[in-house]
């Protein structure tokens, strides 16, 4: 079994140490989202193929990537860096720190250990095509050597989160911001795909399939092949993955939980209140058999 950690929160910025516990007892319990239902997640040697880490700050778990290695587990960090403005991304590390630190993980584990995530790509008054177009580009030269592929999408406002954390900091920040026609879309995403080959990396479409033309190869995120690759053995897939035929994924399990990120990005899909994210996460026990349990938050006067 693969197990995505995770899609719905940040486990390396925020969770190392849950993280470490919940290896040392060989499972974690999680909920499904969407029925309430509370499930096993083994995480021994025998019942663990290897992770794929999801994060837009490892630093902190950097520890953590050298106790899996050393368990003998493989891995792939999808690390994504954006770039963008503060407004946007209010508490992300700089480019600078998060280029350092995708570095040092290719250096140590490998090329294949680690795909660059440029996502989403959000048109705002703050953020056109011409601002992704030149920051894009300026990520990918500070990168080239390091990675070999770049996974990007799009806003979705298909996530009600998102669209309704977009539209309220619209209207109490003032910035707009627009979901372009598919035209648009697809012809940025072949000047991005020429941007990254000239840098030594495939561009990849994470779903989004009719943003898609010649020359834009659709992301396997959640990729057996490519995990056997970094095992150095075949790691059975199964698919369609957990979202379903629009995802090319291989099937995983997803160990995080939603509304616990304490990024704050104001395009979240996975937090539909940032202060209720930010109260979990001082409330959060580390030594808990699940990230976050089916309780009650515990009265704060935390600033919203």
């Amino acid at each position: 079994m693969i197990i995505s950690a995770s899609s719905r929160t940040d486990i390396p910025a925020f969770y190392g140490d849950w993280f470490r516990n919940r290896l040392d007892a060989g499972y974690c319990l999680s909920i499904n989202a969407f029925n309430g239902r509370v499930y096993r997640v083994g995480l021994s040697p025998r019942e663990v193929d290897g992770f794929f880490f999801w994060t837009k700050n490892p630093g902190p778990f950097m520890g953590n990537l050298s106790d899996v290695h050393s368990r003998g587990f493989p891995f792939i960090v999808h690390y994504t860096i954006n770039g963008f403005p503060r407004l946007l991304e209010p508490a992300i590390p700089s480019v600078e720190a998060s280029v350092s630190h995708l570095r040092v993980i290719s250096k140590t584990y490998g090329k294949k250990a680690v795909i660059w995530r440029y996502d989403p790509i959000l048109i705002t008054c703050e953020t056109g095509f011409d601002f992704h177009r030149e920051n894009f580009a300026a990520i990918a030269r500070r990168l080239k050597g390091a990675v070999k592929d770049v996974v990007v999408a799009y806003a979705s406002f298909a996530f009600r989160k998102t669209r309704t954390n977009l539209t309220r900091a619209a209207r109490e920040m003032g910035f707009r911001f627009e979901d372009p026609h598919i035209s648009s879309k697809q012809a940025f995403l072949r000047e991005l795909a020429a941007i990254a080959s000239d840098n030594g990396m495939a561009l990849r479409l994470c779903g989004q399939s009719e943003c898609l033309s010649p020359g834009i190869l659709p992301a396997v995120c959640i990729d057996a092949m490519r995990l056997s690759e970094v095992a150095g053995r075949l790691i059975p897939s199964k698919r369609p993955g957990h979202r379903g035929k629009e995802c090319a994924c291989d099937y995983s399990r997803d160990v995080g939980a939603y509304v616990t990120c304490g990024h704050g990005c104001l395009y979240c899909y996975a937090t539909a209140s940032h202060r209720t994210s930010r109260l979990y996460h001082e409330q959060h026990d580390p030594k808990a058999e699940w990230l976050r349990g089916p309780r009650r938050l515990r009265k704060s006067s935390a600033a919203s």
